[in-house]
């Protein structure tokens, strides 16, 4: 029998070995970026990882990669936006693995545009990543295991409050995520599930490199000065967030929204005063051994 006892990891985890010992978690869009972040994690804390996504190449990656490291790591291919497919892989996973004790629906995209510039399959294809897919994920691991064994779920959501200008299809699905993670922690309680989100604010995550928007490559690097906190955050500080919402140190928090964001959210063009931000005592935690700065960040520099 596994012992989670993982001495090989390098991750440094903030939270104490053998956090998720005998425990089987399932990562969605954990083939790159924040979610790949949140995987090595929780398998350097002695979970076997469940990776979900559609880039088989991208999971066997970062399958090879916490195997390496001594972890457990198996992955499913395919959709989360289709329904059979998901039940199916649950259900595979569940019989493979055993009871799913927890889940983090990670997946997601956007593209930026002005609302009057998103066409109606525009929006629903932002809808489906970010809102469809992670309710199908939360509904089927709730069906075929947590409603019988109880369990945690953490959304991830963004920082969508007050508004996000020219990703107005992503905070409206973001916000739905929200309050359908509150709704799923009424609902499932009974159950001996709870369910959280955590918003990230700008994070320093591969995912900045995708975007092919002039404007918006030419404003990524200068994120950190509309943020308080002086700086963007890295993938390992909204991991640690996560983490702690699934370990039992979170036994009692249900339906919150944590945000990971520096203070943004807080900032929203106040006339009252002009913004100062930090410029000491606001070192960056990252815990991960692999992680790496984007490429729009270097090319800044």
């Amino acid at each position: 029998m596994h012992t989670g006892q993982v001495e090989n990891m390098t991750f440094q985890s903030v939270l104490r070995s053998g956090t998720f010992d005998q425990r089987t978690i399932i990562v969605t869009g954990g083939g790159s970026g924040i979610g790949r972040c949140i995987s090595h994690e929780l398998a350097s804390l002695g979970a076997l990882v469940i990776l979900f996504g559609r880039t088989e190449e991208k999971l066997r990656t970062v399958q090879k990669e916490i195997q390496q490291d001594g972890g457990r790591c198996e992955y499913r291919c395919g959709d989360i936006r289709d329904t059979d497919l998901v039940s199916q892989n649950i259900a595979s996973c569940v019989e493979e693995y055993g009871p799913v004790h927890g889940l983090v629906n990670n997946a997601g995209g956007q593209f930026p545009a002005n609302l009057e510039d998103i066409s109606a399959n525009g929006f629903l294809a932002v809808l489906k990543s970010n809102l469809l897919g992670g309710f199908l994920m939360s509904k089927e691991t709730f069906r075929h295991s947590m409603q019988q064994h109880g369990g945690a779920i953490v959304n991830i959501t963004a920082d969508y409050f007050g508004g996000m200008p020219r990703m107005g299809h992503s905070g409206a699905a973001r916000a739905g995520m929200e309050n359908l993670s509150q709704t799923a922690a009424v609902e499932w309680a009974k159950s001996g599930v709870r369910v959280n989100s955590v918003a990230p604010g700008y994070i320093a995550s591969s995912g900045m490199d995708s975007y092919e928007d002039p404007e918006m490559i030419a404003r990524i690097p200068k994120f950190g000065q509309s943020i308080p906190w002086g700086r963007m955050g890295t993938e390992s500080e909204v991991s640690a967030a996560v983490c702690f919402l699934l370990s039992d140190g979170a036994s009692y928090i249900n339906g919150a929204t944590l945000r990971i964001d520096g203070g943004s959210s807080l900032c929203l063009n106040s006339p009252l005063t002009d913004l100062q931000t930090a410029t000491q005592h606001n070192e960056p935690f990252d815990g991960f051994h692999l992680s790496e700065t984007p490429n729009i960040l270097k090319t800044a520099k």
